[in-house]
């Protein structure tokens, strides 16, 4: 090794330390961040001290003088935690496939035709539906729905994909943007058709995008109430936050029952969310970036 390389070393070895050194933990920063935190952490807390008690003591933040672990065996067989979550299962696996097969190639093609009128306007009209509040076309949906004859898992599947279109397409397309086109004009030239770029080449390289969407599409389908609540008229196929509803009643309401209830609910989707958020933010990040 030369001196100069040892010269450089060295000098590159003091910048490290240099900017270590320097590096200081905003304080302030942290303590709002852990202030905040409490808005997640108090209502957990109460939620799960909740669950373990009995009717009377509900409503307080002490501790259970006594743990009705119980609570959750009642639960389990009153909403029938089974049935309800293979239908709440079924009708998100599906709603997360079909999203996948068919948001991310509206956005594809979007992306790769802003420069023309017609997709332009079909980008701003899908965006626009993410502004329009859900009660003014609630009503309408449930009546359409009936009339189709699609208020059954089916109907509901596709609404999922349908209403979400929004917010995957201001997801997908900045990303897409940035994937360049010199890698599907290289698969033109080689004979490929427009749907096979985007299968071969395109959806690929969406897989944080794809897992985004995909993770937020789950959370969506899986904890809806009012969506199932408007569509689904068989009793058979209501999912679990229809079935938690049999907890509140005019008259009584078993809190301690209904919480070990929502936390058994819960427990999926925070599982997943837990493994996967990095790809939420990491995709959510890629996509506002053209």
């Amino acid at each position: 090794m030369t001196s100069a390389n040892v010269s450089t070393t060295a000098k590159g070895s003091a910048g490290t330390v240099g900017l270590r050194k320097d590096h200081k933990i905003n304080w302030w920063l942290t303590a709002a961040v852990a202030v905040l935190s409490l808005t997640i952490l108090v209502p957990l807390y109460f939620t799960v001290v909740t669950a373990l008690k009995t009717p009377g003591e509900a409503g307080s933040f002490g501790l259970p003088s006594s743990w009705q672990w119980h609570n959750f065996v009642d639960a389990w067989n009153k909403v029938n935690y089974p049935k309800a979550a293979l239908n709440s299962a079924i009708i998100t696996v599906c709603a997360v496939v079909l999203t996948l097969l068919t948001n991310t190639f509206v956005a594809y093609a979007v992306a790769r035709n802003m420069d023309k009128r017609f997709f332009r306007f079909l980008y701003y009209f899908f965006l626009a539906m993410m502004f329009v509040p859900f009660t003014v076309i609630m009503l309408p949906i449930a009546k359409e729905m009936g009339s189709l004859h699609l208020d059954n898992q089916l109907g509901l599947i596709i609404l999922y994909t349908i209403l979400g279109i929004g917010t995957n397409l201001f997801i997908a397309i900045g990303f897409i943007r940035s994937i360049p086109v010199s890698l599907e004009e290289a698969a033109r030239i080689d004979g490929a058709s427009t749907w096979r770029i985007f299968w071969t080449v395109i959806f690929p390289l969406m897989g944080p995008i794809n897992a985004t969407i995909a993770i937020l599409t789950a959370l969506w389908a899986w904890n809806d109430f009012l969506l199932p609540l408007i569509t689904l008229t068989d009793q058979s196929n209501q999912t679990i936050p229809l079935a938690q509803y049999v907890f509140q009643s005019q008259f009584t309401s078993n809190y301690p029952m209904a919480f070990a209830s929502y936390l058994m609910a819960m427990a999926p989707v925070l599982i997943v969310y837990v493994f996967a958020q990095k790809w939420v933010v990491g995709g959510v990040m890629r996509g506002a970036v053209k």
